[in-house]
């Protein structure tokens, strides 16, 4: 078995597509209509999604404009090699962090918080890659979304 993608329901596909890809650095993998249910479909995903990776779906339900988020919902999490870069990379995008990088509470394990368009938590892990050789003061020149 293998997780494949979660799906988010949007208010609005192109603002959300540009959030992921422009703000996060994902990749626009492929899209659909279905005029005859009224929705629209985008997927998206780091490398070339599946198999590789899982995907976000993005789904417009057409001339839905928003959602209440409910209590069951948590977040989506991405690791990335250094969650202070990142965050500086996602606010001079214009993206929304609301937990500013740092240790877990009662760890040492260094998380954030970002918020999509649609109110949509994701949070940043960040995770040592074996080929990720920077660090945030060290000069290096590696995207601080990606593992390179």
């Amino acid at each position: 078995m293998r997780l494949l993608h979660t799906m988010l329901r949007v208010g609005n596909l192109q603002r959300s597509i540009d959030f992921y890809t422009q703000v996060l650095g994902m990749n626009l993998l492929r899209t659909s209509e279905n005029p005859e249910y009224k929705y629209s479909l985008a997927f998206l995903g780091f490398g070339n999604g599946n198999p590789e990776q899982a995907e976000i779906e993005l789904t417009y339900n057409w001339g839905t404009d928003s959602y209440e988020m409910g209590t069951a919902y948590g977040h989506i999490a991405l690791g990335v090699p250094d969650a202070y870069a990142a965050c500086d990379k996602i606010k001079a995008a214009g993206g929304n962090v609301t937990r500013e990088p740092g240790p877990v509470k009662g760890g040492t394990t260094v998380i954030a918080f970002v918020t999509d368009p649609d109110g949509y938590k994701i949070e940043l892990i960040q995770r040592e890659s074996e080929t990720y050789e920077g660090s945030r003061h060290s000069g290096a020149k590696a995207d601080p979304l990606r593992s390179n």
